[in-house]
């Protein structure tokens, strides 16, 4: 691969990755200790790219130099989650850090193991839609069913604990930064 087609698919990485965290230029920047408009000349390719910036650069993304410079790949794309699991809980995280929505993506597998003793109350909302089973919602004082293909959304200042029904549960969910402090403990993002 020629030397300035690799420096473009760099270009292209850095500001793929910088954007995938919903980071300006000030923010990047920052975190690798360069100046804004270091950043933007070697984004836009009118600065040559050095090695010694592009190591902060690569340790502030949350990649490697090697990766950085790798000619092919889809990592900057493509995010291959490793399950998470405990008593009834299967956790795949589908989004890198939170995005610049505040949220964490992530599909669940719940089975009937899983028994919470006690509903969590937290600041914030939650989404999520039943990819197959059916998901036992307490929510406050009611209990409610729902099934495969159906969704549900609501306030986390209700008492709320989300369980399977009569076998396991996958669904995909939404929290927000609140969300992910009470329901993924331990779970820790940049």
């Amino acid at each position: 691969m020629k030397q300035e087609v690799l420096d473009d698919v760099v270009r292209q990485r850095i500001r793929g990755l910088r954007l995938a965290r919903g980071w300006t230029l000030d923010a990047l920047a920052a975190r690798c200790y360069l100046s804004p408009s270091t950043i933007s000349r070697i984004e836009t390719g009118h600065r040559r790219i050095a090695l010694d910036q592009l190591v902060p650069i690569a340790a502030a993304l949350g990649t490697t130099l090697d990766q950085l410079v790798q000619p092919e790949g889809d990592d900057d794309v493509v995010i291959r989650p490793e399950p998470e699991s405990s008593a009834g809980l299967t956790l795949w995280l589908l989004s890198r850090e939170r995005d610049r929505r505040g949220a964490t993506i992530a599909k669940m597998r719940i089975t009937p193991e899983r028994v919470v003793d006690e509903p969590r109350v937290h600041p914030g909302h939650e989404w999520f839609t039943v990819l197959s089973g059916t998901v036992r919602l307490r929510l406050g004082e009611r209990t409610i069913l729902v099934h495969a293909g159906q969704a549900a959304e609501f306030s986390t200042m209700t008492p709320h604990a989300v369980e399977a029904h009569e076998g396991p549960v996958e669904l995909l969910t939404i929290f927000d930064h609140d969300g992910e402090r009470a329901h993924l403990p331990g779970h820790r993002h940049g």
